[in-house]
């Protein structure tokens, strides 16, 4: 427990705090990329020892939340066609489709089944050689080296039964849209930790410089979240910006290449929609045209890209997604808008931001007091 109570030194954390209030002297605006991130923020109360002048906002950092409401549809079509079986983490099955969740299905008779790995799916295709096995591959760059293993596994062992419902998405791109949009107020970045042990570095280069944004790659724990944040505003300071990496323990700038390679042998990159942000170019991976015996939308139909992003009532998760306001400023929040009764993504997700603040109770009175 040594290193964790290193990393969550309350003295280290002040003397942080008393640093950023030291060398803050112009209001900045800084995007974490990262759920996990978002909820250390929020669990911890990091953002409450920040100057005043710093302001945090949460990104798309929950890969669960930005999965487009056409592909959750088609996941539900999967589920109720006869003899297929829908695998899928756990999280996923209450994230909101146009009319109903990956739960419906299941009440309804479809065949879904909670895994905590392709390679589970994997098993069931060989246990099952009757039914039309469907992972739903959803994740950042992080979890894509385990589904391109998977499919490889399946190709190599003649699994023909075994298919893919493609979601993954990559970050960089992402955080090129929300610095494009019109209502874009970030100013720097803290890139997810876990993303860049994968893929390393190299891509947010060049997003530093066309955009003049400082990016800290940054881990996850509280004095990771601390430098990087210290390490971000004094970029914004002397008007610099380049990426820096804090997460040194764990990232290296070229990643990690085995992981790479094993994910260039299994997809391409391709357009993708995101919930809240839309269509993003080459912001997705899909498979390769070799492995489209492996794609399930070659089996059971092609997701309708034209389904728009779907909210209920007042609820404005597209806005939180990429970063224009905090959870809390959403009217339902809280209110229409509950774990047990979301509304967006990023309610249902155990790392979306609407989540960590109804957890710790960031309600809407307490953050405009």
């Amino acid at each position: 427990m040594k290193f964790v109570d290193e990393y969550r030194s309350g003295e280290a954390a002040t003397a942080y705090a008393e640093a950023l209030h030291d060398i803050s002297t112009s209001d900045w605006t800084i995007m974490e990329v990262c759920g996990g991130q978002t909820h250390a923020i929020v669990r911890f109360g990091i953002d409450r020892l920040l100057p005043g002048c710093i302001t945090l906002v949460h990104g798309p950092g929950c890969p669960v939340c930005v999965t487009p409401v056409s592909l959750i549809d088609k996941a539900i079509e999967i589920a109720a066609s006869p003899g297929a079986v829908l695998c899928s983490f756990g999280d996923m099955l209450r994230v909101p489709g146009s009319s109903r969740d990956l739960f419906s299905a299941r009440a309804e008779g479809g065949d879904v089944r909670t895994v905590y790995s392709p390679m589970d799916a994997l098993d069931i295709a060989r246990q099952e050689p009757e039914s039309r096995v469907v992972f739903f591959a959803v994740g950042f760059e992080t979890t894509a080296p385990v589904t391109a293993a998977a499919v490889l596994t399946a190709r190599r062992e003649k699994l023909l039964n075994f298919s893919l419902l493609v979601a993954h998405v990559r970050v960089p791109p992402a955080m090129e849209a929300v610095l494009s949009s019109p209502d874009n107020r970030v100013q720097g970045f803290l890139a997810a930790g876990h993303v860049c042990t994968v893929m390393g570095y190299g891509e947010y280069g060049p997003i530093a410089s066309r955009f003049g944004v400082p990016i800290v790659v940054t881990g996850f724990e509280p004095l990771d979240i601390l430098q990087g944040i210290h390490m971000c505003v004094l970029q914004l300071e002397k008007g610099v910006a380049g990426v820096e990496n804090q997460y040194g323990r764990a990232v290296r700038p070229e990643g990690n290449p085995a992981a790479r390679a094993l994910m260039d042998r299994a997809f391409v990159t391709v357009d993708r929609a995101w919930r809240g942000l839309g269509g993003i170019p080459r912001s997705g991976l899909g498979l390769r045209p070799e492995l489209s015996g492996f794609d399930a939308e070659e089996h059971f139909g092609k997701a309708r890209a034209e389904l728009d992003d779907v909210t209920a009532g007042s609820c404005l998760s597209g806005l939180v997604l990429r970063g224009a306001i905090q959870p809390a400023d959403c009217p339902s929040f809280g209110r229409a808008c509950t774990p047990e009764h979301p509304l967006g993504a990023p309610m249902v997700s155990s790392e979306g931001a609407c989540a960590a603040y109804y957890r710790y109770g960031r309600n809407r009175e307490e953050e405009h007091d």
